[in-house]
């Protein structure tokens, strides 16, 4: 099982906010990267010390050069190695004997170039652990402090300066995504505390940059873009704490097919895991999960700029009936709430809108506003007279520099007079229309984050709001331990006879290791019975004919005993069966699968969704946290593409998902509580209408 305890987070001081600088390859060579570094920090204006170092010059730009890194004053904060990979080792060794803090390595050529680049990594990694070397990179493109003005890269940075209100730190393994998300950021006017490109990380991951930024002051909100975490415990723990010290966290993480995921062990030396289970396990964290990198900067977009999170429904106001049609479309695909209007605000909006603008949700002002702009106050008034609406969009055509003209100023001057305390958000329905800059400037400036599309505002209200409303309720039982006294694959009716003590219901059954044994088993649970073949290299009995149902007497088990045994014999000659489970047979009902297990990085996670050719054709299952009380297990279950079989669909009965939620909590206890268990499958599970209860016809349990 994963150990969740926290673990210390180094001091990255030295690193984030250095007092000192050598710069090793610098180069008068406009375009070399230790070049860059140096003009970097010229233009700056960084007060800081900065040593030269470089063999072959004795003056680059009319400042003194060292010959060697062991020239450099003791106790250097950052060195930058600018130089090639195959004098990196010599210099990391060097930097360590004279006790520089930090390193940043560019060169690559490491962990993602093969065994031998491999081991020169971990190599880095020993040096940096033996020394108290933070170590970023390689493979990497530096880091920015825009705080204090520390720019340690050889990409040209604007000279960006911490903003007023909430500030955006990022963390990139991607140097070249950590760009272009730091450029989008910038151009989005957001305040940024600093960019990490962390490359391979031989010695300094991810976890330790986000434990650092955390407790940063200067930083209110983390971006993150990462292929795979290193330590998903401590990560896990760093989200928990983001979320109790309210400084969201936006994750990009690519793999969600088999080909990114290969192309990150090739990218970053990255060994990309699980990604559903990744996703599940960082949204119950709190983690805001992007879709791509447009999402990431539009959902710390709203991050920065709302005071409080989009919880709860939307309400948009537009100006076209055809948009409001599409908006509804959009919105249900999405799972975007739009309430309809209450009393009170149906009241008021009816009030302040003409007889022929019908109060809704999208709401169509039609081109009223051009000749009446002062609509757009009174209907956000109305709007915000209902606690439903934790965000209000407005999708405004902008056309040209006149209409907008007529319609900014009122759309600034209404939020300027109410001051809302749910978040607006303004939309540009014809992206790419010529709008004034002031007007965007101002409407930022006022909290409210301008889009060019309704389209990219809604889905990242969505993914914001969804985030900040996700606090599930836990369960209060404890975790169960029990005593599975085996490794490897244990067969169906010793798994049955561990779980069984913990809540987990079967059918009514017995052992039998001959045929006298299986006929006393039958009569006293009653015919019809099911007989299946036991061994734990039998892990799919239905593949080797080694499943019998529907057997409804004494003769008729006589020969099925003998066909099973038959059946075993041709599939797998050389197995030797443990005995036989004799099953009554119960009525039919709907099937699904419930599973867990102990990851070896994420640590426990649940599974339950439709069993059968659903489970295997449409993947509609849902992966949860094991801890998660029975309430929030239904709530999960009704988000399964098949719900409505489970609640009444075309007149049949409402299933007994209270049954399967109390199922699948009491298999959470087992798995957080008994470490050794590596992966518990319950397939099928029968379901029954409501109050009937649910059973779990299979069980397979592997253990470490």
């Amino acid at each position: 099982m994963v150990d969740s305890a926290p673990r210390p987070t180094p001091d990255l001081g030295r690193l984030l906010r250095p007092a000192s600088v050598a710069i090793v390859g610098a180069s008068a060579t406009r375009g070399a990267l230790g070049n860059s570094v140096l003009r970097n920090l010229d233009r700056s204006g960084f007060s800081g010390e900065v040593h030269l170092v470089n063999p072959k010059r004795p003056v680059i730009d009319g400042r003194q050069s060292l010959e060697s890194i062991h020239d450099l004053p003791e106790g250097v904060d950052v060195a930058v190695l600018a130089i090639p990979g195959s004098a990196v080792l010599p210099a990391i060794e060097a930097a360590a004997a004279r006790k520089v803090g930090a390193a940043i390595i560019f060169s690559a050529g490491f962990a993602e170039g093969g065994d031998a680049g491999m081991q020169a990594q971990r190599e880095i990694a020993r040096i940096a652990r033996e020394a108290g070397m933070i170590v970023e990179g390689p493979n990497c493109l530096g880091m920015t402090n825009f705080v204090d003005g520390v720019p340690l890269t050889f990409v040209e940075i604007p000279q960006v300066r911490k903003a007023p209100g909430r500030n955006i730190a990022l963390v990139s393994q991607s140097g070249a995504m950590a760009i272009v998300e730091t450029t989008t950021l910038i151009a989005k006017e957001l305040g940024l505390s600093y960019f990490v490109s962390t490359g391979n990380e031989a010695a300094t991951g991810v976890e330790d940059y986000v434990g650092a930024l955390l407790e940063d002051d200067d930083v209110q909100i983390v971006g993150m873009i990462v292929e795979q975490f290193r330590d998903p415990a401590r990560f896990l723990s760093l989200a928990h704490r983001a979320r109790e010290i309210g400084k969201p966290i936006v994750l990009l993480h690519p793999g969600q097919s088999a080909a990114a995921r290969e192309s990150a062990a090739t990218h970053t030396g990255a060994m990309a895991g699980d990604w559903k289970l990744m996703e599940a396990k960082v949204r119950d964290a709190g983690v805001i999960l992007a879709e791509d990198l447009e999402e990431l900067g539009d959902v710390l977009d709203l991050a920065a700029r709302c005071r409080t999170p989009p919880v709860g429904g939307c309400a948009v106001l537009t100006e076209s009936g055809a948009f409001k049609a599409l908006t509804l479309d959009l919105c249900d695909r999405i799972g975007l709430e739009l309430p309809t209007p209450n009393a009170a605000a149906g009241a008021a909006l009816r009030e302040a809108m003409p007889d022929f603008i019908p109060v809704s949700n999208p709401m169509d002002l039609t081109a009223q506003a051009l000749v009446d702009p002062g609509l757009y106050r009174r209907a956000l008034e109305g709007l915000l007279r209902d606690p439903q609406f934790g965000s209000v969009v407005f999708a405004i055509i902008q056309t040209d520099h006149e209409t907008s003209a007529r319609k900014f100023p009122a759309v600034i001057d209404a939020v300027e007079q109410l001051r809302p305390d749910v978040p607006v958000v303004f939309a540009g329905m014809d992206d790419g229309a010529e709008v004034q800059p002031e007007y965007i400037r101002r409407l930022r400036e006022l909290g409210v984050p301008y889009f060019p599309s309704a389209d990219r505002a809604l889905r990242a209200l969505r993914r914001f709001g969804e985030a900040a409303g996700r606090m599930r309720e836990r369960s209060v039982a404890p975790p169960v331990a029990i005593d599975v006294g085996a490794s490897g694959t244990i067969p169906e009716y010793r798994a049955k006879d561990l779980l069984a003590p913990a809540g987990i219901p079967f059918p009514e059954a017995g052992f039998a290791t001959d045929l006298d044994q299986a006929r006393t088993i039958a009569s006293q649970i009653g015919y019809p019975v099911a007989i299946k073949a036991q061994s734990a290299g039998l892990s799919h009995k239905s593949d080797a004919g080694g499943v019998l149902l529907d057997i409804g007497s004494d003769a008729e088990l006589e020969v099925a005993w003998a066909r099973l045994f038959a059946n075993v014999a041709s599939h797998a000659p050389d197995l030797a069966l443990d005995g036989v489970l004799v099953e009554r047979m119960g009525p039919r009902g709907t099937e699904l699968i419930v599973g867990a297990r102990n990851d070896a990085d994420w640590g426990p996670v649940s599974l339950v969704g439709f069993g059968g050719v659903q489970a295997e054709l449409y993947r509609d299952v849902r992966l949860l946290s094991p801890d998660l009380s029975p309430a929030a297990i239904e709530a999960e279950l009704l988000q399964l593409k098949g719900a409505a079989l489970l609640t009444g669909f075309r007149g049949s009965p409402p299933l007994d998902i209270a049954a399967v939620a109390r199922l699948v909590e009491r298999l959470g206890r087992v798995v957080r509580g008994t470490g050794e268990i590596l992966e518990i499958d319950l397939n099928p599970v029968v379901v029954f209408p409501e109050g009937q209860g649910c059973v779990a016809l299979d069980a397979l349990v592997t253990v470490a």
